[in-house]
């Protein structure tokens, strides 16, 4: 098999993954469990899975004193991310939550602009302007209800915080750490994070799941969007290169609506899927755009005499 097929299958499949966390999160719900207690287990077991690999690969868990706190950071953002995430699932449905989620490619771009003074292109700022309007035809529900204003607000901030680890953990002083050992204090501190939420909250418990199901529920959500996500996208990065894998990444909100549809009885309309599409495809051609314009320079090359008698006409 060749190398970018590879590739292409990796990300693929680590975007599916990832969005396989309500086919997972909602049934323990049903059942009782709250998003900081899910979170906690899916935690404490996705760490000795990463560890396993780390040792695997060669690598020690020993790290630099002065790397645990940006380190404890990035773990605190990401946990951030999966409480807000999970818990907005109690006020929308799981595939409109999953999808809201995937604007944090567009907040990316505006960080970088805002702090790192990074420009932005009219491409970005259409897109941008695209993926607002999809969030809008969202928030209309077929009954004239609106979407849950609390459980968007989470989602928007489970995409900052998301949007903020993406670049934290790109800085010169993480760079250098290999990237299991920080998923590996990610979680680290994540778990850390869950069980103080659990400890300090009385309606809270660290009594594990009563049902055999439930575990496996638990063990999936810690395997399949934790630990097979992150090694496909790894793979799929180092064989086709991170763009054609974030583009990739448009399949999570995606395969998050078909979960929902066909396994939650969730029901779109036709603006729904409107705004689907506008979202996912604003995020596709910002995350593309370096590549789409690699290729309107190469489709020019195909046609000089012709552009430049273009050209004189219009002179």
């Amino acid at each position: 098999m060749q190398t970018k097929v590879k590739g292409y299958i990796a990300g693929a499949v680590a975007a599916a993954t990832y969005g396989t966390n309500p086919l997972f999160a909602l049934p323990l719900y049903q059942e009782g469990m709250t998003a900081s207690s899910v979170l906690f287990y899916r935690y404490v077991i996705g760490l000795p899975l990463v560890a396993v690999m780390l040792f695997a690969r060669g690598h020690s868990l020993a790290v630099a004193p002065r790397m645990v706190p940006p380190l404890m950071v990035m773990g605190v953002l990401m946990a951030s991310s999966s409480w807000l995430l999970f818990e907005s699932y109690n006020y929308m449905d799981a595939a409109i939550a999953s999808t809201l989620l995937f604007v944090y490619p567009l907040m990316v771009a505006l960080l970088m602009a805002v702090f790192f003074r990074q420009r932005v292109s009219l491409l970005t700022g259409v897109c941008i302007a695209g993926a607002l309007a999809g969030i809008a035809l969202l928030f209309r529900r077929p009954d004239d209800a609106t979407l849950s204003p609390v459980g968007t607000a989470m989602v928007m901030l489970s995409s900052l915080a998301y949007a903020i680890y993406i670049i934290g953990v790109d800085s010169r002083r993480l760079r250098g750490i290999p990237t299991l050992k920080v998923i590996f204090y990610v979680l680290s501190a994540g778990v850390l994070v869950f069980g103080g939420l659990i400890a300090f909250d009385p309606a809270e418990s660290f009594a594990g799941p009563e049902k055999w199901y439930m575990w496996g529920c638990l063990l999936a959500l810690a395997v399949l969007p934790t630990v097979v996500s992150f090694v496909c996208t790894t793979v799929a990065s180092h064989y086709i290169g991170p763009t054609p894998t974030a583009i990739l990444g448009a399949l999570e909100p995606v395969t998050a609506v078909a979960i929902g549809v066909l396994a939650f009885g969730e029901r779109l309309v036709a603006t729904d899927y409107l705004g689907l599409v506008l979202i996912v495809g604003a995020v596709s051609l910002v995350v593309a755009g370096d590549s789409l314009g690699r290729v309107m320079v190469h489709f020019r090359k195909l046609f000089p005499r012709r552009m430049r008698g273009m050209a004189r006409r219009r002179k």
